[in-house]
């Protein structure tokens, strides 16, 4: 469970912008203890427990880097072709023999490079001969050849503790001679939905429900995270209802996401119950779609903040609630994993569009990107309701306008977050 103190979040302000957000996650969030070694098939998108040190240079032997011939540079006539005699052959895999003077070795990629030899002349340079190779001029010392640990030098840091394990990683942990990491534990999240208005996919819809959209967008959006998500269903609109479920969740869970019932109305709960069962440390977050979004810690089984579950409860419009996700729940899933910080990807891109804005809050604007001249163009998306799930299928990423910013021309270059690195 994750060791959250009773002002782990404690912020003055009304309307926290996301990079404070981003602070108070990143400065009082501690990553869950333990980790557990895997076998690398088994590591992909895990969080590395502990620094990497590379137990043997990369590669681990000076090897031919190219199909040639190799030889002492030394034996070559500055400012002339040099003829050579063959001898020897050496392959991927085998042990070469010391080179004696004046002579090159037919070698191959991966090859070790003969005692001797520095420089490697690619096969398609060389000059054949009766028993020879004829070296043209202007070789560098040392082509065409990789030293013993070029890459990554033996006791160097090969990867840091907090990186997220993708197929590179994997890669060269393999390269490195390890058949398994010690990774950080996965976080248990619990998901739920809130509201009388919504219906499970698959159940019949009542004369005035809709069906559950962000329950399964969210655990999709998981999927990507070091997580062990769990469907806990929808909330009723009932206080004590929702309290209980809040309250026997945070038991099995480190961390519990709601959607829905966290603004002011009559009917939502989400709010409430944080506050009866533990501390409400914020709800507003200064981003558009998304504003009421609410934070805070629910009491361990003794009773006590510290070590107790975090949630987050999310906004009911299903693009405000893939924007606060991506702000508030992404970052405390990742510290939680033990993960390093990862910034949301964004890329420049050159407004199709005129758009007017408030200071003070970060606005997100849903853009379909169309090749330009030098910059993708970014065409906003015709229609701006934050509960239109279209605006995402239909779109390709979301323009980014800073809080200082309060309206953009078209041609103006503005930083846009895409769907494809997102979700």
């Amino acid at each position: 469970m994750a060791q959250l103190s009773d002002d782990c979040f404690a912020f003055g302000g009304k309307l926290l912008s996301v990079e404070e957000a981003a602070a108070l996650i990143a400065e009082r969030v501690p990553p869950l203890p333990g980790a557990e070694a895997l076998p690398l098939h088994q590591a992909l998108g895990r969080v590395l427990a502990a620094p990497l040190l590379a137990p043997l240079p990369l590669p681990p032997f000076f090897n031919s880097a190219v199909d040639g011939y190799a030889f002492r540079h030394a034996d070559l006539s500055p400012g002339a072709p040099t003829r050579l005699r063959l001898g020897g052959r050496v392959a991927a895999g085998h042990a070469a023999m010391p080179l004696p003077q004046g002579a090159a070795a037919r070698i191959f990629t991966g090859a070790p490079m003969p005692p001797g030899a520095d420089t490697v002349l690619m096969q398609e340079d060389a000059g054949l001969a009766e028993g020879a190779v004829l070296v043209p001029p202007g070789l560098r010392p040392g082509a065409n050849a990789r030293p013993a640990g070029e890459d990554v030098a033996a006791g160097a840091l090969a990867l840091p503790e907090g990186r997220r394990l993708r197929a590179p990683e994997i890669g060269l942990a393999a390269a490195l001679g390890l058949a398994s990491l010690q990774v950080r534990p996965l976080v248990r999240v619990g998901v739920f939905s809130t509201g009388d208005e919504l219906a499970s996919p698959g159940t019949a819809l009542g004369p005035a429900q809709t069906y559950d959209s962000n329950r399964f967008t969210l655990l999709a959006l998981l999927a990507r995270l070091p997580v062990v998500a769990t469907d806990l269903g929808i909330l009723p609109d009932d206080a004590a209802a929702t309290a209980a479920a809040l309250r026997a969740a945070a038991a099995g869970h480190d961390l519990l996401l709601t959607s829905g019932g966290v603004s002011t109305g009559e009917e939502d709960h989400v709010r409430a119950a944080i506050e009866a069962g533990g501390k409400l440390v914020f709800w507003r977050l200064a981003v558009k779609p998304g504003r009421p979004a609410a934070m805070g810690v629910l009491r361990n089984a003794g009773g006590s903040l510290s070590g107790g579950t975090p949630v987050v409860g999310l906004p009911g419009n299903p693009v405000a609630a893939v924007v606060t996700f991506l702000h508030l729940a992404r970052p405390l899933v990742l510290r939680l994993a033990g993960a390093a910080a990862e910034p949301l990807p964004r890329f420049a891109a050159r407004a199709a569009f005129a758009y007017r804005k408030k200071a003070g809050r970060r606005e997100y604007v849903r853009v379909r990107l169309v090749p330009g001249t030098a910059l993708p163009e970014a065409v906003k998306f015709a229609r701006e309701g934050a509960g239109l799930l279209s605006s995402l299928t239909e779109s390709d990423a979301f323009a980014e306008l800073p809080e200082e910013v309060l309206a953009v021309a078209p041609g103006e270059v503005v930083a846009v977050l895409p769907f494809a690195a997102l979700f």
